[in-house]
């Protein structure tokens, strides 16, 4: 959300290392567990979420992998998807359904958080626009944006084990946030995350639950990095050590060092909204544009668009909120107000998989209702892959 710059949307922001016998048992069983069945685009079934038994001894990575295991029958993509474009399940926020929930590349649901009996008396679960595995893969950190909250929850027990911020209070005092952004756990556990109306990217210690270090001036919307910072909206690890910054207002992205000092910054005029703008590799970087209708560009640290993706008409974008680079070449997106979380073939500018049925919004099986945020299943995972580059504030 940006109550800054005169964006069409005010309520809204707009807006991965583990030991190599886990990552490679983890790897082929998700995939084997994923990768049999269904066609590509199977009639739906009204088949429930399986139910796994609890087991202390297991461990969550091995958990995921046995719920993969579990799913059989018929998918829910749409017609002309094929499942080989997605290599492994995605976790997706399904922001108006209060849920999250994990796909394999079929269609099929392997995960839901939450369900009946997760919740304490008086706990809420409202409106995650964004959520992450953890750099273990045990957990998924959660940013309720619009509820000024951050929850993680362990992925096995179902349980909330940390969360910063008052539900339904927003603030900037210590343990308060306003409309928090792509919370991200490092592998020490520091959370770090935009705080966009607050204008600042913070630092969080789960120990002391309190912010450790803060970038930005608490209420100083301009774009004047590292002073203050224009409504940021990402705060994205890179290969490098540093972060990945997007401000909102002026449509800027800047590599920041852990400490604070600015490595560049580009200037994206042809961006109106950038959201959650991420690394596809070394000075190649990824943004969209939350509008409608929306586009996803490459560009480098001088602001050259290197590839576009802005489909006009009835095939256009609305409100994208991120996208993310997949080791195939092809790039993930979540198309919010679509309802649809896509795959684009990027030499053919095709979609090539999609999950949710454009312009209509549901919860039953293969839909989704203004899904805003995505992440690869581990290994793959965001944190996962960046876990022994990622730099500390």
């Amino acid at each position: 959300m940006n109550h800054v710059a005169t964006m069409a949307d005010p309520g809204r922001r707009r807006r991965t290392v583990v030991g190599a016998c886990v990552t490679v048992a983890l790897a082929l069983g998700l995939i084997s567990g994923c990768t049999s069945g269904s066609a590509p685009h199977a009639a739906k079934t009204s088949a429930p979420v399986p139910v796994v038994a609890h087991t202390s001894h297991r461990a969550p990575q091995t958990y995921l992998d046995t719920l993969a295991a579990k799913v059989k029958g018929a998918g829910h993509l749409q017609p002309g998807s094929d499942p080989a474009a997605l290599p492994f399940p995605i976790l997706i926020a399904d922001k108006l359904n209060n849920r999250l929930i994990i796909v394999d590349p079929h269609g099929r649901l392997i995960w839901q958080y939450p369900q009946r009996g997760d919740l304490k008396k008086g706990q809420t679960f409202k409106i995650p626009d964004d959520a992450f595995f953890t750099p273990d893969g045990t957990k998924i950190i959660a940013t309720e944006e619009d509820d000024s909250i951050i929850r993680v929850i362990d992925i096995r027990t179902r349980r909330v084990t940390f969360h910063y911020g008052h539900s339904g209070h927003p603030g900037s005092a210590t343990g308060y946030v306003h409309n928090p952004d792509d919370a991200l756990m490092l592998p020490d556990g520091t959370v770090v995350s935009a705080d966009i109306i607050n204008c600042r990217w913070i630092a969080i210690s789960q120990r002391t639950k309190s912010i450790q270090r803060q970038f930005g001036r608490t209420g100083d919307c301009l774009h004047n990095p590292p002073a203050t910072y224009g409504s940021p909206n990402g705060a994205f690890p890179l290969t490098d050590g540093n972060f990945l910054i997007t401000e909102i207002n002026g449509s800027w992205v800047d590599e920041v060092t852990p400490k604070g000092a600015v490595k560049w910054s580009a200037h994206l005029p042809s961006i109106a909204y950038p959201s959650d703008s991420n690394e596809v590799r070394p000075g190649v970087y990824l943004t969209v544009d939350y509008s409608t209708p929306g586009q996803v560009v490459e560009f480098n640290k001088t602001g050259k668009i290197l590839w576009r993706y802005a489909p006009r008409g009835a095939a256009a974008l609305n409100h994208p909120s991120l996208a993310l680079p997949l080791p195939n070449g092809n790039v993930l997106l979540n198309d919010d107000y679509n309802h649809r979380v896509i795959v684009i073939d990027r030499h053919s500018d095709k979609i090539v998989w999609q999950y949710g049925v454009d312009h209509v919004s549901g919860r039953a099986a293969g839909e989704l209702d203004n899904p805003d945020g995505v992440d690869l299943s581990p290994p793959h995972s965001l944190m996962m892959t960046h876990a022994a580059t990622v730099g500390h504030p």
